[in-house]
């Protein structure tokens, strides 16, 4: 059992001491209420670590509107098709109800059309290849082929392959749900062993699809990439993501930093845009034109607001918020903000930064000290927002960068989907063969294919091929 700390006996320290004494305390409070106060909604911790007592607040400003549909909103709803699958016939009477004569039915006029649309109860289609041999007189004897694609006796087809993978890696069932699911629907037993080695097939069928994403983001103008952990084999593995608005990459590797940005090679000797969450290693890639995630810091500013109570970390999250507010539409009028708003929006940044610093000025290093000397959650904002004010800003003087790192953040949460359900990749070449499939998924979902038919093609010899 551990000892509890005993208290420093104040009556044998000096005035220096006590006031280092008092300072150190003061430090680890603040450091106590820091742990305890983040949440995800005002720093960069995960929703699930926020426990039942989840907060309600937003930066979403409220827009005045009553929940629900708004008045002139064009709703849809089910359509009839021109082109039933089949129809019935609901028969008449033979007479009259009322004078009992006989009603002439060859007369009759459809009154009222209803239609059901339902899936079809089905169960599995076996189409059988045969060959066939016929000898001539002079006694040679021809045996026709089969396709390259039949080579088994007994063998499943690329429809069934492809919905297997689709419901494993495309929409995150384990193995027994998915081989489950694929019996109740069409009655065929499959085992969760098949499943995996079907699996295996679409990653190599694929592999080339996703090589090409990997050199489509290399040369990309924008590029969003983020990291995050990932069980693999036990052990804590990362999970490496680039993305643009049409393209997707995952690769996993057993580190987290420069060693795994250099082995997948995407990100190194780019001159695009890279956009991220100002983690640290992504500035050691000098080549790439930087820009930061201003969601990041506005729940960032959110958390020093609520713990300091000052005003300039809220006029700075309404300087940015502004700031998209414009930028966004100038996009959709196809234009680019005037260097004179630029530099207006700089210089009201930059006095806002100069107005916290004023606040919470950097913290000195001590005698014999090694590094920096720990600072206050503000000091350390406010000096990412002195350091890298042209990152934070860049979305407004480049209209293609995005005001988030959204893309990249969007392209994690599938794959932590797959673990919470399967709690981690049991091998480093499953997790593998995940990340290349779901490259090729969400890539080509991102240009208009359904990721049924994307696997489908794969299984059959024909991927479909990316758009430029």
């Amino acid at each position: 059992m551990a000892k509890k700390p005993t208290a420093p006996d104040l009556s044998v320290l000096s005035h220096e001491e006590k006031d280092t004494l008092i300072l150190s305390l003061f430090a680890r409070l603040e450091a106590l209420e820091s742990k305890v106060n983040k949440t995800s909604q005002n720093s960069s911790k995960p929703p699930s670590s926020d426990g039942l007592a989840k907060k309600t607040s937003s930066l979403r400003e409220p827009s005045g509107k009553p929940p629900g549909g708004q008045a002139g909103h064009k709703g849809t709803t089910l359509k009839r098709v021109a082109e039933p699958t089949n129809t019935v016939h609901h028969p008449l009477p033979q007479q009259c109800m009322r004078c009992h004569s006989a009603l002439l039915l060859e007369q009759a006029e459809i009154a009222e059309r209803r239609q059901i649309i339902d899936v079809p109860s089905t169960v599995f289609d076996v189409i059988e290849h045969r060959t066939l041999a016929v000898t001539c007189r002079c006694g040679q004897t021809h045996v026709s082929s089969f396709p390259s694609d039949v080579t088994e006796l007994v063998q499943y087809g690329p429809n069934v392959r492809a919905l297997g993978v689709h419901l494993t890696q495309g929409q995150m069932l384990p193995y027994a749900r998915a081989a489950e699911l694929i019996h109740d629907v069409y009655g065929l037993s499959i085992s969760p062993a098949t499943l995996l080695a079907w699996v295996a097939e679409a990653r190599a069928a694929l592999q080339t699809t996703a090589d090409r994403i990997a050199d489509q983001l290399h040369a990309a103008p924008v590029l969003n990439a983020d990291e995050s952990g990932l069980r693999v084999a036990g052990k804590l593995h990362w999970l490496h993501i680039a993305a643009s608005d049409t393209l997707t990459w995952y690769g996993v590797h057993a580190k987290r930093g420069m060693a795994a940005i250099e082995a997948h090679g995407i990100l190194p000797n780019r001159l695009g845009v890279l956009v991220h969450d100002c983690w640290a290693p992504y500035w050691r890639l000098d080549d790439a034109v930087h820009a930061l995630c201003n969601a990041h810091l506005l729940r960032e500013l959110a958390y020093v607001k609520e713990v300091t109570g000052e005003q300039w970390p809220e006029s700075m999250m309404q300087l940015l918020l502004s700031a998209n507010r414009v930028c966004t539409a100038a996009r959709r009028q196809q234009r680019t903000l005037d260097a004179s708003d630029v530099a207006a929006f700089r210089t009201v940044y930059d006095a806002l930064v100069r107005e916290g610093e004023a606040i919470h000025p950097e913290t000195k290093q001590q005698p014999g000290q090694r590094g920096r000397g720990k600072q206050s959650v503000a000091a350390n904002l406010l000096r990412r927002f002195r350091l890298h004010a042209d990152a934070v800003l860049r979305f407004i003087s480049n209209p293609a960068v995005p005001f988030t790192n959204n893309v990249g953040e969007r392209a994690v949460r599938m794959p932590k989907v797959k673990q919470k359900i399967s709690g981690c990749f049991r091998t480093l070449a499953g997790a593998e063969h995940f990340c290349v499939i779901r490259s090729c998924l969400d890539t080509l979902r991102k240009q208009g294919h359904g990721m049924l038919t994307v696997l489908q093609r794969a299984f059959v010899g024909n991927p479909i091929q990316l758009t430029a």
